[in-house]
């Protein structure tokens, strides 16, 4: 018979109350590393990580583009500075996809053997800098001689014909020799450098695509904008939506409103206009946080929960407004991205922007 006895059982309790399990441990588990994430990436999803990166990196690069694979010449995900292309300034990063060792230089040396050969050939032009990118990095032995560039070439001399010269091409054996070899001896070899995994993950964690890859939450969101004192163009829509509402509800027409004749809807008037730059503050948010559409999304849900109240019948447009706003409180949106994030003033003022785009309309005649 199995004994259980009481000092075996509470060996299962708890130690304290922080040995207890948490939400987040038990919706999602031990969260991994970025770094940890990588390791379970496929070469091409790895390649798609540094174009992601690239991509937002618009001070630096005016277009960044993936060309791994046949006939690539060497090139993983180009980044040019210009709208030139290869004909005017651009780098190469050479994206090895290796999760067990750290990167060597028999795996990179025949990388810039291909590349000097297809430069020579007109095939390509010469990059201002080609970057090694690694998940591991690149180990000790490859960023000596990347720190190196004399050392750097000397060995790909040394190795050229047993790691370079049958690697370039499945067609022929490529020997260092005559031209070509006068070529390699000029070429300034400073431009191969290697890029640290934990800087590109630093710089991607400002890109929209950081959360949905790596998970851990969305970033800090900054402080909503502030209605500047003037009527924007950008919100003058939603606004005269208002005023046709106000007029409404008074019993006048729609021309003959004037807000400074109405103090008590003074404070409401200012309260919505807060509500939409809450929500533009969020659409800008949103912009830099979580992928394209994502916003939108947010928006589409919102106007699916509402407008059945919006076409309901209300004694005025203004008594319209307040129905659908207190609707908005009770939509659903925790499947989308930003929801964490989201407060009762952006969801008021999403109702805002539905009016802006003429998706909520307060009077149907309001033409």
């Amino acid at each position: 018979m199995l004994d259980l006895r009481l000092n075996d059982l509470e060996l299962a309790k708890p130690k304290s109350e922080n040995d207890s399990a948490s939400f987040q441990q038990v919706s999602y588990g031990k969260l991994i590393t970025p770094r940890q994430h990588i390791f379970l990436f496929s070469a091409e999803e790895w390649e798609c990580f540094l174009e992601e990166w690239g991509t937002f990196q618009k001070s630096k690069y005016h277009l960044v583009t993936r060309l791994g694979g046949a006939n690539d010449f060497g090139v993983d995900v180009a980044c040019f500075h210009t709208e030139n292309g290869f004909s005017g300034s651009w780098e190469n990063y050479q994206c090895k996809y290796y999760k067990g060792d750290p990167l060597a230089p028999g795996t990179a040396i025949p990388e810039i053997g291909k590349l000097l050969w297809h430069v020579f050939n007109g095939n390509l032009t010469k990059p201002n800098c080609y970057y090694f990118f690694s998940p591991k990095d690149c180990g000790p032995s490859l960023k000596k001689l990347l720190l190196d560039s004399e050392k750097l070439k000397d060995k790909l001399f040394e190795e050229w014909g047993s790691w370079c010269s049958r690697s370039i091409t499945s067609t022929k054996e490529i020997l260092l020799v005559g031209e070509f070899k006068n070529f390699v001896s000029n070429f300034d070899f400073s431009i191969f450098k290697y890029k640290p995994v934990n800087e590109i993950v630093e710089e991607y964690r400002e890109t929209p695509y950081y959360s949905i890859r790596f998970g851990g939450g969305l970033k800090e969101r900054p402080a909503p904008l502030t209605p500047p004192d003037a009527i924007q163009k950008n919100e003058s829509r939603y606004i005269e939506q208002l005023h046709y509402a106000y007029a409404d509800s008074k019993s006048i027409k729609k021309q003959d409103f004037q807000m400074d004749c109405y103090p008590e809807l003074k404070n409401h008037f200012i309260r919505q206009r807060e509500y939409f730059y809450f929500a533009e503050s969020l659409r800008t948010f949103a912009r830099d946080s979580v992928p394209l559409g994502t916003f939108e999304a947010l928006q589409s849900d919102m106007l699916d929960g509402v407008i059945d109240t919006a076409e309901d019948d209300h004694d005025s447009g203004l008594i319209k407004i307040k129905s659908v706003l207190g609707e908005s409180k009770l939509v659903p949106l925790d499947s989308n991205g930003l929801f964490e994030t989201i407060r009762v003033k952006d969801r008021y003022g999403i109702c805002h922007q539905l009016a802006n785009d003429d998706k909520l309309k307060w009077l149907e005649d309001d033409g």
